[in-house]
């Protein structure tokens, strides 16, 4: 899904640099180039359209811009989530919002998706970790194709959502395989089950 760029770069360089076409990360002072497949996009687009509906159903002060990236604790990673619901009115709390569309304070982001790929171990592992770090209160790792480890998904291995509550500064996690409804703490009154996520990959729409 990605191709690992040759420099190591720390992130007012990266963020100087970064195009404004493309999606770009920076892993631990390295760029990554993210290069999504079809049925990556058709779930990240679905679950868009639904949180979005949820947003304005409820008259929520969020937002799901195309591109913000999240700066990690240490300064040495910049991250584009799937999906990033954004809590406006802390805005103007974020020093590198106007500038560079970048936010570094969980109070801005209480809900983030990041759909699996190939480089399945970023989600489970690396991004894990720092959004737990940064106190993000929300975090799916949406595996519609049973690529993570069998230690997070079980075995045999199944399509699965993981959603993590931070709860005294850790990620608990909730997981949701099947027709199983799935329970945000963000949006209370989401309607959605695993299995229409996971069709979404097949271009199939509830």
């Amino acid at each position: 899904m990605f191709q690992h760029l040759v420099e190591t770069i720390n992130f007012e360089d990266f963020v100087e640099w970064k195009p404004e076409n493309g999606r770009y990360e920076l892993h631990k002072g390295v760029i990554v180039e993210m290069q999504p497949t079809g049925e990556h996009e058709l779930v990240r687009a679905f679950l868009i359209r639904e949180l979005n509906f949820e947003i304005r159903r409820f008259n929520l002060a969020y937002s799901i811009p195309a591109q913000v990236l999240i700066k990690s604790v240490d300064k040495k990673s910049g991250y584009i989530p799937d999906v990033l619901v954004l809590n406006i009115p802390n805005l103007i709390n974020e020093p590198l919002w106007k500038k560079s569309s970048t936010v570094t304070q969980a109070a801005s982001i209480p809900m983030i998706v990041e759909v699996v790929s190939t480089n399945w171990r970023d989600d489970y592992f690396l991004k894990f970790g720092e959004y737990e770090e940064i106190g993000i209160s929300e975090y799916w790792i949406v595996d519609y194709a049973a690529l993570g480890g069998k230690r997070f998904i079980g075995n045999p291995k199944q399509p699965t959502i993981s959603v993590y509550k931070l709860v005294e500064g850790e990620y608990q996690v909730t997981q949701f395989r099947g027709n199983d409804q799935i329970q945000s703490p963000t949006l209370r009154e989401l309607n959605l089950t695993a299995e229409q996520v996971f069709k979404a990959a097949l271009g199939e729409q509830p």
